[in-house]
């Protein structure tokens, strides 16, 4: 069971925090006006925190620093990019995510490392994708078999710099291409990973686990 903090209690951040403990995971949920939690079902057993979502002491109220991921759901865009970072470079959140209004600011928050879902697409399952890496290998396409899936995966920061032909070797899967600051970018084998890309990858979904073991650790050192 892993820890999860959400900021917004809106209707995304309520179908957030039920489906998170549905799943069984504890979870925590902030919002500036308290009646915003009538939105949670009766039986919802989380942390209700009243408070501004990028306040140090809000958050910590919250368990921010034992989180697992971070999702910054508001209506907000300065406030939802303000309280990632904070979750991300105070606290050291592994995962965060940051709902935003203006696709325009994409690339700026790709800059900063910022995994972000544009409004005009937003789903609660979007979010999750982004925060629970075993939702991310549910894939964006399976060929017809069933047995190879197109998926973002998500990689150690020691993997920066690595080419994607090591990646590909080291995970045995096929990176297919990169989103890097908001535009898709052909796999080339000499192509390096960078701090921010998304990696879209080819892989058997039976090696889904091992596959999200290899990439979430840093690649072993050459002899």
């Amino acid at each position: 069971m892993a820890h999860f903090v959400i900021m917004g209690c809106g209707r995304v951040g309520a179908t957030l925090a039920h489906t998170l403990e549905d799943s069984g995971h504890s979870v925590a949920i902030i919002d500036q006006d308290d009646r915003a939690f009538r939105r949670l079902r009766g039986g919802f057993t989380g942390r209700k925190i009243t408070g501004v979502g990028f306040d140090r002491d809000t958050l910590k109220q919250a368990g921010v620093a034992e989180a697992y991921a971070f999702a910054a759901v508001s209506s907000g865009d300065n406030s939802n990019i303000l309280a990632t970072r904070v979750a991300r470079e105070t606290f050291h959140v592994p995962h965060v995510v940051a709902r935003i209004y203006d696709p325009g600011r994409a690339e700026i928050y790709q800059r900063l490392g910022i995994p972000t879902v544009a409004a005009v697409r937003w789903s609660a399952d979007q979010v999750l994708r982004r925060i629970l890496p075993e939702q991310n290998l549910a894939g964006d396409f399976r060929e017809p078999s069933g047995r190879l899936v197109l998926a973002e995966v998500e990689l150690h920061e020691g993997w920066i710099g690595h080419s994607l032909a090591s990646i590909d070797k080291a995970a045995k899967i096929r990176v297919a291409y990169l989103t890097r600051f908001g535009e898709g970018i052909l796999a080339e084998p000499d192509l390096a990973y960078q701090e921010g890309d998304t990696v879209h990858a080819m892989l058997a979904l039976d090696r889904s686990s091992e596959v999200i073991r290899i990439l979430s650790k840093a690649p072993a050192k050459e002899a």
